[in-house]
C-alpha cells in the first residue's frame, strides 16, 4: 500500500510554526525546526513563505486576528453606544490580560514575535481602532456621543486603555483593582464623548 502523500498548506506550516515557537521560543526557532516538524524540506516552507521574516509575519498575523475576532462590534449592538463601548473594552482587556495570566510563556513569545511585526502590529491596532470608531459613530448617530470626528476619537479611546491591553502593561494585570480601574477610564472617556445639552 503507497502512503499518500499529505498536503503541504499554509495553514498546516502555521500550526507546525506555532509549535515550534512555543517550544523553542523566537531567538532559537528556525524555519528548518518547522520543516522538521512537518517532515518535509526547508525548501518546501519557503515556497509558501519566501523568508523566516515572512513566516514569522504570518504566525504573528494570525494570533492577532485570533485575538481580534472576538472585539467585532456587530457581534454587540445592544443597548447604548456607552455600555457597547465599555463590553467591547472589557472583553479586549480579558483577552488579553487571560493569555498573560493563563499561559504567560506563549504571550511573551508572540509579544516578541509581535514586536518584531511592526506592519502586522500597525494593522491590528488600526482594525482595533477602527471597531471603537464603528461603536462611537454609532453613539454620535443616535445623539448619545458629540465627537467631529469619530475615526480619531476611536484612535484616541484605544490609546487611552492602553493600560488594560497592551502587552507593555502585562506585569501590572495581576493586580486586583484593574477592572475597576478601567471602569473609571472608561466613565471619564464617556463623558468626554457625551452629547450636551
Amino acid at each position: 500500500m503507497t502512503p499518500v502523500a499529505v498536503v503541504l498548506t499554509e495553514e498546516r506550516i502555521l500550526d507546525a510554526a506555532e509549535d515550534v515557537l512555543r517550544r523553542f521560543g523566537p531567538a532559537k526557532a528556525t524555519v528548518v525546526d518547522v520543516a522538521k516538524a512537518l517532515g518535509v524540506s526547508h525548501g518546501s516552507v519557503y515556497r509558501h513563505f519566501p523568508t523566516k521574516v515572512a513566516l514569522r509575519d504570518a504566525v504573528a498575523r494570525r494570533w492577532l486576528d485570533r485575538l481580534a475576532e472576538p472585539l467585532d462590534p456587530a457581534r454587540d449592538t445592544d443597548g447604548p453606544a456607552a455600555e457597547r463601548l465599555l463590553r467591547w473594552l472589557e472583553r479586549l482587556a480579558a483577552i488579553k490580560q487571560g493569555l498573560a495570566l493563563n499561559d504567560p510563556e506563549l504571550f511573551a513569545t508572540f509579544g516578541q514575535l509581535t514586536a518584531e511585526a511592526r506592519e502586522v502590529v500597525a494593522a491590528h491596532v488600526d482594525h482595533l481602532a477602527a471597531a471603537l470608531t464603528e461603536i462611537i459613530a454609532d453613539g454620535v448617530s443616535s445623539g448619545e456621543f458629540a465627537v467631529p470626528d469619530p475615526v480619531p476619537a476611536g484612535r484616541a479611546v484605544l490609546h487611552a486603555t492602553a493600560r488594560f491591553h497592551h502587552p507593555l502593561h502585562a506585569a501590572e494585570w495581576a493586580d486586583p483593582a484593574i477592572g475597576s480601574e478601567l471602569r473609571e477610564v472608561w466613565r471619564l472617556l464617556v463623558w468626554g464623548l457625551a452629547a450636551r445639552p
